[in-house]
């Protein structure tokens, strides 16, 4: 995941690259079968530890997903936490600190 907080004032945006395939599971393939399912499910942000995001997904959300955000009382040296988690039980967690 690519992870940028940037502090503007009392607030924090944040913008969330992530890398990830996002099959829908009604793709089909050269052969004609279909792609199983494989989309990131859950995803989570936290604000020095406190949880400030949650979100539920699907298979409609494209590949490598993009997510902004912001969070109110952040400011430069705070860090900025986002975990997702996908169908398959796979899930990466990445850290950014606040600039």
């Amino acid at each position: 995941m690519r992870i940028r907080a940037q502090a503007a004032g009392d607030k924090v945006t944040v913008r969330v690259l992530m890398a990830h395939e996002m099959e829908s599971g009604q793709r089909k393939d050269a052969a004609g079968k279909t792609v199983p399912a494989w989309h990131i499910s859950d995803v989570t942000a936290s604000h020095n530890g406190k949880l400030v995001l949650t979100a539920e997904w699907g298979g409609g959300v494209a590949k490598n997903p993009f997510l902004q955000f912001v969070v109110k009382g952040g400011k430069a040296g705070d860090k900025i936490s986002v975990t997702w988690k996908d169908n398959k039980g796979e899930s990466r967690t990445d850290e950014a600190t606040v600039s």
